[in-house]
């Protein structure tokens, strides 16, 4: 599957920045996720390389997009130029406060959300020794060994926008063991629920979290985990609703580059 999204990408991506070179038409990029970071994690290919390639793709652009200040801090370090901020939003309808009895296990109930993979660090998480219970939801190439390992963990797959709200509600605490995640909207949707978050203090946690008072960031996750437990749901909600969707779109279209008539 990674190699598959790498090809798509490559195609895709490729295909549209040469029409716009050879035609002469300005256009504008985005920097999503720390690719290079990925690449490396599952090929050991080094950093400068990735980022070099990178760095040329997004050369021709007016404007290449990042979703937070670390991470334009991050690429301008490493040659980037005329980065611009977008920020994520966060569906406050889908996402939002309700019934928190969706999962009937022994509380406090500890929740990861995001693939199950290598880059996402989960094992982080996993390996953690916490009250309660912990829920996995989300698939990726390392479920399977992580339910061999862990047997005391709930995984239940994969689950559509409604049914993770539900999920959300129902933790406790949200836990974020990424180190390498850009910004991380699972963090604003399990905000939106009223659901604390841990994490470590990382471009991402730090960006979304920040002084806010909605998370715990520590380097001992364990530490942050239980000092979530402390944290209002009210506040939680409060600030994400600060993410809206619409203040996401105005940002993109003012970094839109108009073409010429």
């Amino acid at each position: 599957m990674f190699r598959y999204c790498c090809r798509f990408f490559c195609r895709t991506t490729g295909a549209a920045r040469r029409y716009c070179i050879k035609n002469n038409l300005a256009f504008t990029s985005a920097f999503h996720t720390r690719f290079a970071e990925y690449v490396q994690a599952r090929t050991r290919i080094p950093l400068n390389l990735t980022y070099g390639w990178l760095r040329r793709f997004h050369a021709p652009s007016r404007a290449v997009m990042v979703p937070t200040p670390a991470v334009q801090r991050d690429l301008a370090m490493r040659g980037f130029a005329n980065t611009v901020a977008w920020t994520r939003g966060v569906d406050t309808a889908t996402f939002r406060p309700g019934e928190r009895g969706r999962v009937d296990t022994t509380r406090p109930i500890f929740l990861y959300v995001g693939r199950v993979a290598v880059e996402k660090n989960i094992e982080a998480f996993l390996k953690l020794n916490l009250p309660g219970s912990k829920w996995v939801v989300g698939e990726g190439p390392q479920r399977a060994q992580f339910e061999r390992k862990y047997p005391g963990v709930h995984f239940a797959g994969i689950k559509t926008p409604t049914e993770l709200a539900r999920y959300y509600r129902a933790a406790d605490v949200f836990v974020f063991p990424s180190l390498t995640d850009t910004f991380g909207l699972v963090m604003l949707e399990s905000l939106a629920c009223g659901t604390p978050v841990a994490a470590f203090p990382v471009s991402g946690p730090i960006d979304v979290i920040g002084d806010s008072g909605v998370g715990v960031l520590n380097e001992n996750l364990g530490v942050a985990c239980l000092g979530a437990l402390n944290i209002s749901r009210q506040k939680a909600r409060e600030y994400a609703e600060q993410f809206s969707w619409r203040e996401s779109v105005n940002q993109f279209v003012g970094h839109l580059t108009p073409v010429a008539a």
